[in-house]
C-alpha cells in the first residue's frame, strides 16, 4: 500500500487549493491575489461548487433587500442582474451566440455564425427571454429562496459539467476546447451529483414536510441538467464553449421555473 509523505501531502493540498481558486477566477469576477498561482487544467471539475458559491452570494443579496422592505419583483430583478455580474455574462453570452447560430437553416454554417462575435436579432431575443424567465420565477416563489438560487445555480453547472464529459466538443480550439481533455470519469461527474444531491435534502432535513420540495430539486434539477446539454447535442451533433455556457443558462431557468410550482 502506498502512503503519502507530509511534503506530498501538503503539494497535493496546494495544488488542490490551486485548482480551486483558479476555477473562482475563471467563473466567476471575484478577484483573488496573483500571487496564489492559478491552475487551469480540470477546473470544470469545480463547476457545481463555484455554482453553490454564486448562489450563496446572492441569497445574503437577496436576504438583505428583503429586510430593507424591498418588493418581490424589484428585489428579484436586482438578484438575476447581480447573477449576470458575477459571472461577467461568460454564460450569458453562450446563450446569444448559441441562439444565432441555431437560428441558421444550414446546419453546416452555424458553429461559423456562433464564432462571430457580432449579437444577432435572435441571440438578443434569446438573453432578453432567459433574463425575463429568471426574473420572473424567482418573483414566484415566495418560501425557500435560498434553495432555489443555490439549486439552480448549482444544477446548471453540474449540466455543464456532463456535457464537457459525455459530448464531442466541435471544435479543434476555442474557448472550451481546454476544458475536455482534463475531465476525469466518472469522478467529477460524481462529484458534483454528490455535493448538489447534498443540497438537494437539506430542506426536508430541516422539515419533514418538505420532501415534494427536495425530491423536486434532486429529481427535476438533475433532469432538467441532463435534457438541456442532450438537446444542444442533438441541434448541433456536439457542444462547443457557447453551448456549455447555454447549458448552464438554461438550466438555472427552467429549474427556477419548476420550483415555482411548488414554492409559489
Amino acid at each position: 500500500m502506498k502512503y503519502f509523505t507530509g511534503q506530498q501531502f501538503r503539494e497535493w493540498g496546494r495544488q488542490l487549493f490551486r485548482s480551486l481558486s483558479s476555477a473562482v477566477t475563471f467563473y466567476t469576477i471575484i478577484p483573488l491575489p496573483a500571487s496564489w498561482g492559478m491552475e487551469f487544467r480540470g477546473i470544470a471539475r469545480w463547476a457545481p461548487m463555484i455554482g453553490l458559491l454564486i448562489g450563496g452570494i446572492l441569497v445574503i443579496l437577496d436576504t438583505l433587500l428583503q429586510q430593507l422592505g424591498m418588493p418581490a419583483l424589484t428585489r428579484s430583478a436586482l438578484v438575476v442582474v447581480s447573477w449576470l455580474a458575477l459571472t461577467g455574462g461568460l454564460h450569458l453570452d453562450g446563450v446569444i451566440d448559441t441562439a444565432d447560430g441555431l437560428a441558421v437553416p444550414d446546419p453546416q454554417r452555424r458553429l461559423d455564425v456562433m464564432a462571430d462575435s457580432t449579437t444577432g436579432a435572435f441571440g438578443a431575443m434569446a438573453a432578453c427571454t432567459l433574463l425575463l424567465i429568471k426574473t420572473a420565477a424567482l418573483t414566484d416563489i415566495g418560501a425557500y429562496r435560498w434553495a432555489a438560487l443555490m439549486g439552480a445555480a448549482a444544477w446548471g453547472r453540474w449540466g455543464q459539467v456532463v456535457a464537457i464529459a459525455f459530448y464531442p466538443y466541435l471544435r479543434p480550439t476555442g474557448k472550451g476546447a481546454f476544458h475536455k481533455p482534463w475531465i476525469r470519469i466518472p469522478q467529477d461527474i460524481l462529484l458534483g451529483l454528490f455535493v448538489v444531491l447534498s443540497l438537494s435534502l437539506v430542506p426536508v432535513l430541516l422539515d419533514p414536510t418538505n420532501t415534494w420540495l427536495s425530491l423536486t430539486m434532486a429529481i427535476g434539477g438533475c433532469a432538467i441538467a441532463l435534457l438541456t446539454g442532450g438537446w444542444f447535442h442533438r441541434q448541433l451533433g456536439g457542444h462547443t464553449g457557447d453551448t456549455y455556457g447555454a447549458v448552464v443558462e438554461w438550466t438555472e431557468a427552467l429549474f427556477l421555473c419548476l420550483l415555482t410550482v411548488i414554492l409559489h
